[in-house]
């Protein structure tokens, strides 16, 4: 892994993106904008879950109107999506959100984009040059022998011709996403513009898909990026609950040591070996330590292969074999036990851990290459 792109700060609220800030996880509400309880109610899950900042849809009058009340009651920082109407825009800055989220492929008149700036820096108020793949402006007048750009160059074309209206208009405060639901793309495109601009990127793969393959679209696309050191944000769009796109940003940033929060789970795969009902304990495990927020390494094995150097190598972690499993905690044996006794065992000792974590006694068996990027810990909300 690379050193992160260096960028400049902006702020979202109180959360900071680029100028070397940990990266922040962003999903979107799903709500009826206009509908103000629902909305609210979906913004405080997504808190739960472990977002930094929620973007709200604001495509007409009703939505707009209902602005200053979601304002009133949001439970963290929050940015209006605007998309063909800059006065859904201006109102989103009236009534005090945090941020903007502009499409340069559906707001081309360059005073109107220069009115939202100027009103915008009035008000402290950082934009997100939007650019997607699917929503770009028309290809430009070609010369003679001239070969059309590519679909990445027309996409760094729309993201420049924004910059310059808004750094015209005397606004610098930006954000910018190259957006594309082809990975190749949207790598090549975040590739392309990374050096030519001086701003934090917010990094997805735009309309991803359902949770299954638009996860694993995403994190091939988002991780190849922030392995390369490119990204401030992210998000995982995916056709489900937006709290389901939550875990996986996550997942991402735990994958790749930027950051962490809650437990991590090292399991054995599938295979002939396995001496334990090994599938139940690993989900339940999972479900109880990430339940108690804390960030440390849990791994559950079940053959003599490779699961004593990997419990040993985790904070906690138990090495199944024959109906009996051995217990580490902190590299070292603490007990044995028969598989009626695995889960209660494992949250016995993992009580211990967490009780040293809460008094500040506890160091980690855990540890970073000095060529990663430092881990950034996160606790649960």
């Amino acid at each position: 892994m690379t050193h992160r792109r260096e960028s400049r700060p902006v702020f979202v609220g109180d959360v900071q993106i680029g100028g070397g800030a940990p990266v922040a996880v962003q999903s979107m509400c799903s709500t009826n904008t206009g509908d103000v309880k629902a909305t609210v109610e979906q913004l405080h899950r997504l808190k739960d879950a472990g977002c930094d900042v929620v973007r709200i849809a604001v495509p007409d009058k009703e939505a707009a109107e209902a602005l200053p009340e979601i304002v009133r009651q949001k439970p963290l920082p929050i940015i209006a999506d605007i998309h063909f109407d800059y006065r859904w825009a201006l109102a989103a800055i009236r009534a005090g959100f945090d941020a903007l989220r502009l499409n340069p492929g559906n707001i081309r008149d360059a005073d109107k984009v220069k009115l939202v700036a100027k009103e915008a820096k009035e008000h402290g108020m950082p934009i997100r040059i939007g650019v997607n793949a699917g929503s770009l402006p028309p290809i430009r007048a070609l010369g003679e022998g001239e070969l059309p750009p590519s679909l990445p160059e027309r996409m760094v074309d729309a993201a420049q011709w924004e910059v310059k209206h808004l750094n015209d208009a005397g606004f610098n405060d930006i954000k910018i996403s190259m957006k594309a639901f082809d990975v190749p793309t949207m790598v090549e495109a975040y590739r392309r513009i990374a050096p030519l601009v001086p701003y934090p990127l917010h990094l997805g793969v735009t309309e991803a898909g359902t949770p299954r393959a638009g996860s694993v679209r995403s994190a091939i696309g988002i991780g190849i990026l922030l392995a390369e050191g490119i990204g401030d944000t992210i998000r995982v769009s995916l056709a489900a609950d937006p709290v389901e796109e939550v875990p996986v940003c996550w997942d991402i940033l735990n994958t790749l040591n930027l950051r962490k929060r809650g437990a991590t789970l090292v399991a054995c795969p599938t295979c002939g070996r396995i001496e334990i009902d090994l599938i139940p304990l690993a989900n339940k495990v999972e479900e109880h330590f990430t339940k108690r927020g804390k960030i440390l390494t849990v791994a559950v094995m079940g053959c003599v292969v490779n699961g004593p150097g990997e419990a040993k190598a985790a904070d906690l972690g138990i090495a199944g074999g024959k109906g009996r499993g051995v217990i580490f905690r902190k590299g070292e044996i603490v007990k044995t036990v028969d598989e009626p006794q695995f889960m209660s065992a494992l949250i016995e000792e993992g009580e211990k851990i967490i009780a040293e974590m809460e008094a500040g006694t506890y160091t980690s068996v855990s540890h970073n290459d000095d060529n990663v990027i430092p881990l950034m810990e996160v606790p649960a909300r």
